[in-house]
């Protein structure tokens, strides 16, 4: 108890830290989308990173996920719905490349002999921006091969969870490439997950690009593609955290409860000793009086 105590107050004080990070990296995340969404409406350029294939052949799937265990369900409900597409996959008749951050996912499907291309760990309760940049950078370019059936991928597909408060924590499967870019009319009020804002309707606004809208997109997409896996990773953590705080506090009233009735039925055999050694004084005390 003393043990699940002591990782709960641990967990309690960084998930309040992920948390907070994870919210000052959505207003600059809110910014690259309307960068993003504004070049898509003011320039008529196509990048390959918004090509969708004529036929998608091979997929990839990145599972973020925590590095330790005694999280609850946190790592099994990753893993259940990242088994899940792999299967709808392969069911359309796609390959599909595996790719893993977080230690208990690796050895969760190399367990299972699942192949696994590569595989990242160590930063899951805290992840940096390299970390994030490693990452995208080594799938962009996979996105970016040529599709053959031993090399490239026609999609990308991200199963994390999305942090929404200390009790909620919510699974998600997004598919990141091929990118679709929404005009900036569309984009307008839309958070980091594309939902609804109080933000007002920006006004139409004149751009010119320098030295032109190609080279500024082909800046652009990549740190998109890049800030949505760090976004990502981000509130992996928060809620990675958050679960184990509700798995850690559960375990100690679990405990607590274990402890009261052990204290109870160690108190009744107790109880139940002393009754019958005093029954046996009695019976003793009365044949010698008898004698």
């Amino acid at each position: 108890m003393k043990i699940t105590r002591a990782m709960e107050l641990i967990a309690a004080s960084r998930v309040m830290k992920a948390q907070q990070r994870a919210r000052q990296a959505a207003p600059y995340n809110d910014e690259l989308v309307r960068a993003v969404s504004e070049l898509a409406a003011h320039a008529d350029e196509v990048h390959p990173l918004t090509v969708e294939p004529k036929e998608s052949l091979r997929a990839a799937v990145l599972v973020i996920s925590a590095d330790r265990g005694m999280a609850g369900g946190y790592n099994t409900n990753v893993f259940r719905y990242a088994e899940g597409l792999l299967a709808a996959l392969r069911k359309e008749g796609k390959g599909v490349q595996l790719y893993t951050c977080g230690k208990k996912a690796h050895d969760y499907f190399s367990y299972r002999d699942v192949p696994i291309v590569q595989y990242w760990e160590g930063f899951s309760f805290r992840p940096h921006y390299a970390d994030a940049k490693e990452i995208g950078e080594c799938l962009m370019a996979e996105f970016l091969k040529q599709t053959s059936p031993d090399e490239g991928i026609d999609e990308l597909h991200v199963v994390y969870t999305r942090f929404k408060s200390l009790v909620s924590q919510q699974t998600q499967i997004v598919r990141l490439l091929p990118l679709i870019v929404v005009r900036a009319d569309q984009a307008a009020g839309l958070g980091a997950h594309g939902e609804p804002t109080d933000d007002e309707k920006p006004t139409e606004t004149e751009y010119f690009f320098e030295p032109d809208a190609a080279t500024v997109l082909d800046q652009l997409l990549p740190l998109y593609i890049i800030n949505r896996l760090r976004f990502a990773l981000m509130e992996s953590a928060a809620s990675e955290l958050a679960a184990r705080q509700q798995a850690m506090h559960s375990a100690t009233d679990n405990a607590k409860q274990l402890i009261d009735t052990l204290t109870r039925d160690a108190n009744q055999a107790r109880q139940a000793e002393i009754t019958q050694q005093i029954n046996e004084i009695v019976s003793g005390a009365g044949a010698l009086s008898k004698g």
